[in-house]
């Protein structure tokens, strides 16, 4: 949580968001704004999808092509590592092309170099993009901290067409992960806590973050029925905005409570690392619907409509199924550290709290899809 006082409402933004089919095409006339000498940060994956389209797009408005590889863990010593190249080439403006872990590593690199960043997500999977913060990762893949900057990046860049193309589990992942805005923000307003971007949060932040919400309940389940099938329809382009835009402006201007602390919980068991963040960050809602005892109705319908979307509803599907309870506390004493969201909530938690919370979410889970004829849930493969 940050440290400014609630005395006054803040919003922030990115410098400016564009979005469409065939969005890369156009990625250098926007880059070229903002500096000469850029540096493209992407794995090897990633590289091959994008790296003919951004050359021809920086070769017609005479901007050199120069790749770095991404190591794979958005990390200090990554950022340290990326920064370090910026500064060995003169380069002027850094471009994150990837998921969240390249454009949070691209983020922390620029600002260890006072560089402007644009962030290019190839898949709709986080709200990362636009926002002015880092989740930092152990190399093991445990939480560490969120890291803060003075400025979102100066160009949020997505093209649609990438997006349907990558497969439907990222789409998914998204819409876990933007469903959480509104059940977090939701909990912020009643409590006036701190957002992520300082002070109380505004009502613009709080309306984009119910909007996200009711986009993905009316377009979810088509965008990802056409996202399987690598089409781009109109239901896409709303989830697309929910999931990268939306998201991320509520959550950093509406705050965050639970749902995102419980993730940060389960980051710190090793059963969950083949998840998702998306995937742990809508454990972690269900989580938060339960500590705050919402109506039975409304829990039910979130599990259904999730289960649905794709997204696991149970701890087995989290590769928590049968665990001790030693397990479970390690997750709930992270997700309640003292500088940990879910104090935002308007009524205090305990450890015990969470661990009967996520024993609570198993057997719910498994009660509304029995109710709702879905299939039995499935524990993760290792």
């Amino acid at each position: 949580m940050t440290e400014t006082s609630t005395a006054l409402r803040t919003m922030i933004s990115p410098g400016r968001y564009v979005q469409g089919r065939g969005a890369l095409d156009s990625l250098g006339s926007y880059v070229v704004k903002l500096g000469r000498r850029p540096l493209v940060l992407a794995d090897d994956v990633v590289r091959g999808l994008t790296e003919s389209a951004i050359t021809r797009s920086f070769e017609d408005v005479g901007l050199p092509v120069v790749f770095e590889r991404f190591n794979g863990m958005p990390t200090a010593a990554e950022s340290r590592r990326v920064a370090g190249v910026l500064r060995e080439r003169d380069c002027d403006v850094i471009v994150g092309v990837g998921g969240g872990a390249p454009i949070d590593t691209a983020k922390a690199a620029a600002d260890d170099t006072g560089l402007p960043v644009a962030s290019v997500p190839t898949v709709a999977s986080t709200d990362a993009p636009c926002s002015a913060l880092s989740v930092v990762y152990t190399e093991q893949g445990a939480f560490e901290s969120y890291r803060f900057y003075s400025s979102n990046p100066q160009l949020v860049l997505v093209d649609t067409l990438l997006a349907a193309s990558a497969p439907a589990r990222f789409l998914v992942a998204g819409v876990g992960d933007a469903l959480a805005t509104w059940i977090e923000a939701r909990a912020v307003e009643q409590s006036n806590a701190a957002t992520m971007a300082g002070g109380a949060a505004t009502r613009a932040g709080r309306a984009l973050a119910k909007l996200s919400w009711d986009i993905l309940w009316e377009s979810a389940i088509p965008a990802v029925r056409a996202v399987e099938h690598g089409i781009v329809t109109p239901a896409v382009e709303a989830v697309v905005e929910a999931n990268t835009l939306l998201s991320g402006l509520g959550f950093e201007s509406g705050g965050l409570a639970a749902a995102h602390a419980v993730h940060d919980g389960l980051t710190a068991v090793d059963h969950t690392h083949g998840l998702a963040h998306g995937q742990k960050v809508n454990i972690g809602s269900i989580t938060q619907l339960v500590l705050e005892g919402r109506p039975a109705r409304e829990i039910h319908d979130f599990i259904e409509f999730t289960t649905r979307v794709g997204l696991p509803t149970t701890l087995t599907e989290a590769g928590l199924g049968g665990v001790q309870d030693s397990v479970l506390r390690t997750v709930a004493e992270a997700a309640t550290a003292p500088a940990e969201t879910i104090h935002n909530l308007p009524f205090p938690v305990t450890v015990d709290d969470v661990v009967d919370a996520l024993k609570a979410v198993e057997v719910t889970g498994r009660a509304v899809r029995a109710e709702a004829g879905l299939p039995e849930p499935v524990a993760p493969a290792h």
